[in-house]
């Protein structure tokens, strides 16, 4: 476990606290899912210190800000003319539910902190990659496919990806697997993060296009499987070649 000083926390629970209310005023996040927000984040600060805030922070800020880009042009591709920016509590653990328990497991098993820690940064790698294909993908893409089928399909619905989403989700891992880097060094460990990063958004289009448009689980069951299955990727890729 990472050793914080009483300062170290005091400070980090009064930046939590202040962010969760400026998110909460600025309509980013529910109550509840600020709340939630500041737990996740404590748990992330307490088991893998300020760069594992930073990853963190770094996804909700890239999320919010692709969230926001032209939603003008995204609300004509919803169904109801609506694309809402404000987060509810089963998105915010769908997305950082992962990582909260890698650091919860970095906490209690301290002997496997760097296995955590990376597979913490993995999670987040993909959850940044989802958000940026799909929001900035609606944008900028040219032509959309079913990850299944390869055939084009309208943007916008489940499962249906566009190279120019998919460039800009990899873009997005590469810039939490950079901070990783800064915080444990740059080795092997941080080709695993983007690879890991970019195969769970895959796999959460997979889903998208077989289970969730078949409405057999939700996209919050879905967003929350892409980041359980990237950690996953990227502790066998650590496991076979570290």
């Amino acid at each position: 476990m990472l050793e914080l000083s009483i300062r170290e926390l005091v400070i980090a629970t009064v930046l939590l606290i202040a962010v969760m209310v400026v998110c909460v005023r600025a309509g980013k996040l529910s109550v509840p899912a600020a709340i939630t927000g500041g737990l996740v984040g404590a748990l992330v600060f307490a088991g893998a210190g300020y760069g594992g805030i930073c990853m963190l922070g770094t996804f909700f800020v890239l999320g919010t800000l692709a969230t926001a880009h032209r939603k003008d042009l995204k609300a004509k591709v919803s169904g109801d003319g609506l694309h809402p920016e404000q987060r509810k509590t089963g998105q915010v653990l769908a997305n950082g539910g992962v990582a909260a328990g890698m650091a919860l497991l970095a906490i209690i098993d301290p002997e496997r902190v760097a296995m955590y820690i990376m597979m913490l940064a993995a999670s987040l790698a993909a959850a940044t990659a989802d958000t940026l294909s799909s929001e900035l993908g609606t944008v900028y893409g040219r032509s959309f496919y079913n990850i299944l089928t390869l055939k084009k399909e309208p943007k916008g619905l489940d499962g249906v990806v566009s190279l120019e989403g998919t460039l800009l989700g990899a873009g997005g891992a590469m810039i939490i697997a950079v901070i990783y880097a800064i915080m444990a060094g740059f080795d092997e460990r941080c080709l695993f993060i983007v690879l890991a990063g970019i195969l769970g958004n895959l796999a959460d289009s997979v889903l998208g296009a077989s289970l969730e448009r078949k409405h057999y689980i939700g996209n919050d069951i879905v967003n929350f499987l892409n980041t359980l299955f990237a950690a996953l990727v990227a502790q066998g890729l650590c496991l076979l070649f570290c």
